[in-house]
């Protein structure tokens, strides 16, 4: 199987310094402030939830496709929501929100397979100890 690797560098303080992610051929930058009190920056939450809104788009393609009906376009977007409590901050809730355009198929069935995605692609296996909600749009 495959493997994928990701760098991460940090130099200076907590609150002043300055952090780098590298991965493929992406260089993004990180710092406290892009984290806990949001900035142009990235932060690790975010590549969270984009990692997880593009698997989760694959996944339904794909299981969509196995079922003899192709997506036109499949478009999910992934909230992860970073809370603090007594133990420090903690990812504490991820909200899917996807739409669909799927020629043929009806919404029953495009629900039943949406959420059997949630749980069934990857990125939400190995986040399956934070609770999920999916808002599932057949167009």
């Amino acid at each position: 199987m495959a493997t994928r690797t990701a760098t991460a560098t940090w130099t200076g303080t907590l609150r002043e310094g300055q952090g780098g992610l590298a991965f493929g051929s992406q260089n993004l930058s990180y710092n406290f402030i892009s984290r806990f009190e949001g900035s142009a920056d990235t932060n690790p939450e975010e590549l969270i939830a984009a990692a997880h809104a593009g698997c989760y788009s694959m996944a339904l393609n794909g299981a969509l496709e196995r079922a003899g009906t192709p997506a036109t376009s499949v478009v999910t977007v992934a909230n992860v929501q970073m809370t603090k409590g007594e133990g420090g901050f903690y990812i504490s809730q991820i909200d899917l929100e996807t739409t669909a355009e799927v020629p043929g198929l009806d919404a029953a069935k495009f629900q039943e397979m949406a959420e059997a995605t949630k749980t069934g692609c990857i990125i939400s296996k190995a986040l399956s100890a934070v609770p999920m909600t999916l808002v599932a749009t057949l167009k």
